[in-house]
């Protein structure tokens, strides 16, 4: 699968544009299917550094690498995906809907 589209790039504001904003959108959503990991992209700088909304263990904003998301696996064995139907969505409803 395709983790990151030419229309995704496109999307996805280059990286520090969003960082005074009240409530960023997260453009992209990827998780893996056999565990509760989900990352949520908001900024990217256009080559690896993706930067958004990561619940794992725990919920944080923090920096991930795209080339780091293509080749982790799952407990399962299984590659971490993108949610093809996933819409844009401000983090402060995806962190009402997650953790609540």
């Amino acid at each position: 699968m395709q983790l990151i589209t030419d229309e995704i790039r496109r999307q996805l504001p280059p990286l520090y544009t969003t960082e005074n904003a009240s409530d960023p959108v997260a453009w992209v959503k990827y998780f893996t299917p056999d565990s509760s990991w989900t990352w949520y992209a908001t900024e990217f700088d256009g080559q690896d550094t993706l930067f958004g909304l990561v619940q794992g263990l725990e919920e944080e904003l923090g920096y991930f690498s795209l080339a780091e998301l293509q080749q982790a696996r799952g407990p399962s064995g299984l590659p971490i995906e993108r949610d093809l139907h996933f819409q844009p969505t401000p983090l402060s409803q995806l962190r009402q809907q997650s953790w609540t």
